[in-house]
C-alpha cells in the first residue's frame, strides 16, 4: 500500500529541490570565473626570462585558488633596448577576476613605456598616470628595477610594495632600504626615488609580494626575516637562483595566506651548487649601501 506524502511536506521537497539546483549553478558559476581568473593571471606573465653573462633570473609562482580568493599578483623581467634588463614584481588590490585582468594592464604598460623610457622613478610615474587615465578604482603596488650587467649597477623605483631582500656571498644579509612612494593608480603626478645599487659576484636579490611573507600566521616583519635567512644561507652556499626561489616560495606556506605568492630572484655569478630538480637558476646580487 503506497502512502501520499501531504501537499506540504511536496511543496517543502519541491522547494528545496529548487535551492539546490540554484546552489549547483552558483556553484558552478563561481567555479568558472576562477578558472578564468587563473587562465587570465597564467596567460599575461612571460613564458621566458632573459640572461646576460653573469645574471640569470629564476622565479616562483603560486596563484591564490581558495574560493574565488583569485588575486592579480604579477612579475616580469625583459631586456631593455640599451641592453639592460628590466625586472617588475607587483600586486593588484582585490581577489576576483577585475584585478587578474587589472595585472595584465598594468603588467603590459609597465613594459610598453619602458620602451620609451627606462628611468624606473619616471618610469612609475609614467605609469600611475595612465592607470589614472585607464579610469578604474583599482590600484596596485609595484617594483621597478633596472640591472646593467655590463657595469654591475642596479637602479630601483618602488610604488607602495615590500622591500626587497639582498645576500652577500660574504654573509652579510638584509633588506633594502629606500624611500618609495604611493601605490600606482591613486593620485596623479606622483614621484618616485631610485635608489642605485652596485652588484658583486655571489651575492642574490630577491623581488616578492605580500603573499610570500605575510598571513594569518605570520605578520610581513616576520616573513621578511624568514626570506632574509634564507637569502644569507643561499648566498653562502652559493646556490643557485632557483634554489632559493623554491626555497622562498616553499617557506611561504608557513604564514597560512590565502593569497597570491610570487619570488624573483636574481644571481651574479655561476652557482657554486646545482640541484637536478632544481627550477632554471637565476643569478645573483650583491647589494651596496651606496645609494643616489
Amino acid at each position: 500500500m503506497s502512502r501520499k506524502l501531504p501537499t506540504g511536506d511536496d511543496e517543502l521537497l519541491a522547494r528545496l529541490g529548487s535551492l539546490t539546483a540554484q546552489a549547483r549553478e552558483r556553484a558552478e558559476f563561481q567555479r568558472s570565473q576562477v578558472e578564468l581568473a587563473i587562465a587570465l593571471q597564467r596567460g599575461m606573465l612571460p613564458g621566458d626570462l632573459p640572461s646576460a653573462p653573469g645574471f640569470d633570473v629564476a622565479v616562483q609562482y603560486a596563484p591564490a585558488c581558495y574560493g574565488l580568493n583569485v588575486g592579480g599578483d604579477w612579475y616580469d623581467a625583459f631586456r631593455l633596448p640599451d641592453g639592460r634588463i628590466g625586472l617588475s614584481i607587483g600586486d593588484v588590490q582585490g581577489h576576483n577576476i577585475e584585478a587578474a585582468a587589472f595585472m595584465g594592464q598594468v603588467r603590459v604598460g609597465l613594459r610598453a613605456l619602458a620602451s620609451v623610457t627606462s628611468d624606473p622613478g619616471e618610469l612609475l610615474a609614467r605609469t600611475n598616470d595612465l592607470i589614472l587615465s585607464i579610469g578604474s578604482d583599482l590600484f596596485a603596488t609595484c617594483t621597478f628595477m633596472r640591472l646593467d650587467p655590463v657595469t654591475g649597477v642596479l637602479e630601483s623605483a618602488r610604488a607602495g610594495h615590500i622591500p626587497c631582500v639582498w645576500a652577500t656571498a660574504d654573509g652579510k644579509s638584509g633588506i633594502t632600504e629606500d624611500e618609495g612612494g604611493p601605490p600606482l593608480g591613486i593620485e596623479a603626478g606622483m614621484r618616485y626615488a631610485v635608489t642605485r645599487h652596485r652588484l658583486t659576484t655571489g651575492g642574490v636579490f630577491v623581488l616578492l609580494t605580500d603573499g610570500v611573507v605575510e598571513g594569518p600566521s605570520m605578520n610581513v616583519d616576520e616573513g621578511l626575516d624568514q626570506v632574509v635567512r634564507l637569502a644569507g644561507v643561499a648566498a653562502v652556499a652559493g646556490l643557485s637562483a632557483g634554489s632559493l626561489a623554491a626555497a622562498v616560495i616553499k617557506g611561504a606556506e608557513r604564514v597560512g595566506h590565502e593569497d597570491d605568492a610570487a619570488v624573483l630572484v636574481v644571481r651574479h655569478g655561476a652557482p657554486a651548487v646545482r640541484f637536478r630538480d632544481a627550477p632554471p637558476s637565476g643569478s645573483g646580487t650583491r647589494l651596496s649601501s651606496a645609494s643616489g
